[in-house]
């Protein structure tokens, strides 16, 4: 591959960390790496290979000369910055959900849809991160017999409300063991000892924002224009990886082997799957790596064409840091 020249935009936040981090381990090649952040962070030094890079503030003109530039920042901050970034010459592969659902944005994981980056006009979508961990299990049975609805139960790790998550859930289980009191100030509840119900605003029929993407994200994604899913998500005490519970049901029936079959060599996923001997996915195993692992797989016994299975995965690395620096690698081959 040839050096590029790279710029991360939400350099400081915890999914600009994974990046730098993520570029580094996969020896992303790097000619000039250049770290966008607030103006308060500007002049920070951050650490990547051995080299001391300075933070400089965003700003329209600070996007000059760089090839590729990784989005980290929240919807307002990318869309105030995609038109300088693309006029500057730059691919924008943006993490947040501005652009997600923009007919002419491709939506990519590139374990699915490798193909639809060579329809960029400048901005790459990468998708929510529990819809990166979904369609990375289901996309193996897609192909076999396209999935026509699925219901839906995500268990969302703290930390997929930025690293000040992990920080509340610490501080509250420390007060608690003290007799102490803790006012919540990232999640509306105490998430320690406790499920939150909600992740996002109310958006559609009672569903949250959280909870349609999975459904219009999955359409763009797997090509799959009438798919139909019914999503809950639910904010859990764990530190890192998402899990999702997924019942689909598929136009032609898959067999339990049949799905075992396919699903020991899809991409991107690690089957784990023998409830005798208590092993499937967690949250613990599947943290800090980029596998999306997958079990509990069932027929279901309320429709004939219908399959359970349980699915884990980082949500911090796949489902948003790796997924948009191997975005960036099918940019330069």
């Amino acid at each position: 591959m040839q050096q590029v020249n790279v710029g991360i935009l939400g350099a400081t936040g915890a999914v600009g960390q994974e990046m730098l981090k993520i570029l580094a381990e996969r020896n992303f090649p790097v000619a000039e790496l250049r770290l966008l952040a607030s103006a308060r962070s500007a002049g920070t030094v951050v650490p990547f290979k051995g080299q001391e890079i300075k933070i400089v503030e965003a700003k329209p003109e600070a996007f000059a000369g760089l090839n590729i530039v990784l989005g980290a920042a929240e919807n307002n901050i990318a869309e105030q910055f995609a038109e300088a970034i693309v006029q500057a010459g730059a691919t924008f592969v943006d993490n947040s959900s501005a652009f997600r659902l923009d007919p002419k944005v491709p939506l990519v994981v590139p374990e699915i849809n490798p193909q639809d980056v060579q329809k960029h006009q400048g901005i790459i979508s990468n998708p929510n991160c529990t819809t990166i961990v979904t369609t990375v299990a289901i996309n193996v049975l897609a192909k076999e017999s396209p999935i026509e609805n699925m219901v839906v139960s995500s268990y969302q790790a703290t930390s997929g409300a930025g690293a000040a998550g992990p920080k509340e859930l610490m501080a509250e289980v420390a007060a608690l063991e003290r007799g102490e009191t803790y006012e919540p100030k990232v999640f509306q509840y105490q998430i320690a000892y406790n499920v939150i119900p909600q992740i996002g605003g109310e958006q559609y029929m009672g569903y949250t924002s959280e909870e349609m993407k999975l459904q219009n994200e999955g359409r763009k994604i797997l090509h799959l224009p009438d798919l139909t899913v019914s999503c809950t998500c639910v904010r859990v005490p764990v530190v890192r990886s998402h899990s999702v519970s997924v019942l689909l049901r598929t136009k032609e029936k898959i067999t339990v082997e049949r799905a075992r079959e396919l699903l020991k060599t899809a991409p991107g996923c690690k089957l784990v799957d023998d409830l005798k001997n208590r092993q499937y996915p967690m949250p613990l195993d599947t943290s800090d790596q980029d596998l999306i692992y997958v079990g509990r797989i069932r027929e279901d016994l309320t429709c004939d064409r219908g399959l359970n299975l349980w699915c884990c995965g980082d949500q911090v690395r796949k489902g948003a840091a790796t997924n948009a620096v191997q975005i960036a690698e099918l940019l330069l081959k």
